[in-house]
Parts: structure tokens; sequence; C-alpha cells
């Protein structure tokens, strides 16, 4: 079996060791670079073969913080496959790094077994949300009563591309020149049709299916 090449930067040398353990106990994975920050990886990038096929990127590192680092290794290896690694759940910071092009955010304190999931979601089908981690896309399917994915209105589409950003939706009303009780029912609908229950986990989604673009 062809092992999925892990490579690990965060700050944090215990975390990033037993990370490291953790992944090579793993018969899918192994471990081919880690580093303690962004200048550090680039450094031992340039050196490394061969590349990983995953990144996991910690947000919050001196030097070089997550969101540099993600947007380098993007613009710079785009065939690896970001994840971001934080214990930070505030929904501005999950949004910079999906746009910085993480294909999946993962709280520090989540169960191995959703770490190893999405690594080889990820890895298998580009993108890994946590929200639709227990459900098959048979099952939203069967849940929307129809044999093809929900119709989305220019509306919701223009209403998804302005969740992507850093606007609150009181904001992303008044740029769509309507009212913020409008705005709750797109956001609603988005839910619905797109089986999420959070705004990263509708815009990863919407990401994944092409809906939007960063």
């Amino acid at each position: 079996m062809t092992k999925i090449r892990v490579g690990i930067v965060d700050d944090h040398q215990l975390f990033r060791k037993s990370l490291t353990l953790l992944l090579e106990s793993l018969p899918e994975f192994e471990v081919v670079v880690d580093a303690n920050n962004g200048r550090d990886l680039q450094i031992k990038l340039k050196t490394q073969q061969p590349l990983p096929d995953i990144m996991l990127v910690d947000v919050a590192m001196p030097v070089m913080d997550g969101v540099e680092t993600a947007t380098w290794l993007h613009s710079e290896h785009p065939k690896i496959g970001l994840v971001a690694l934080s214990m930070n759940d505030q929904e501005s910071m999950i949004l910079r790094m999906m746009r910085a092009g993480c294909r999946s955010y993962l709280l520090k304190d989540m169960p191995p077994e959703i770490l190893r999931q999405a690594l080889q979601e990820v890895h298998a089908n580009r993108y890994f949300n946590a929200e639709l981690s227990q459900r098959s896309l048979t099952d939203i399917l069967r849940d929307n009563n129809e044999g093809v994915l929900p119709r989305i209105t220019d509306k919701e589409r223009e209403f998804l591309q302005l969740a992507t950003s850093d606007h609150t939706y009181k904001q992303i009303a008044a740029l769509m020149h309507v009212s913020e009780r409008t705005i709750d029912g797109y956001r609603e609908a988005m839910f619905f049709k797109l089986q999420v229950q959070s705004r990263t986990g509708m815009v990863l989604e919407a990401i994944k299916r092409g809906l939007v673009k960063f």
C-alpha cells in the first residue's frame, strides 16, 4: 500500500512530536517533514523529496503564521493538500485559512479518528467538512428528495460568495440591498440545501461543489 505522505508545521515541539507518533502508528500515513514555523518549512522543503501529499498547518505560529504559511504553500506547491490545525474556532479565522488555500480546518482537541478521516478525505476528494463526516452523498440526496443536488438560485449564489468574506450577515444584507431577514432566509435555505449547520460548513461545502470561488 502506498502511504499518504504528511508534513507538519507547528511551533509546539511536544505537540508536533506527539502528532508524528500518532500518524506513524497508522498504517496508511508517513510523516516526511516537520517544521516549527513557516520560514523553517520553506527551508526544509527546498531539499525535501518527495514532497508531502498533505501538510498540517498550525494557525498561530511565530515568524510566519498559519495564514502566511498556507498562502505560500498554496502558491508554490498547489498539489499539496492543506489542512489547518488550531484551538481557535472563530469563524473569521477559519475563513481566512480557507481563503489561504486550506481544504479543511480541524480543532486540536478532535478525536484521532476524525484526523484520520480528514486526511484520507482530503487526499482522495480534496476537501473534508467535519459537519458531513458522518453522512454520505446518498443520504444528502435522499433528504432533499431529489436525484440531483439542490438548485441554487442566483441570489443564493451571490449570498454564498459574500459569505466567504469577512463581512457580517448585516454587512452582506447592505451589500445585497436586502433586509437582514432576507439574509436569514438565504442562510437557512443554504444550510438546508447543503446539509450543514454553520457558516464555515456552508462555505466549505460551497467551495467543494464549485458554487463559489476564493
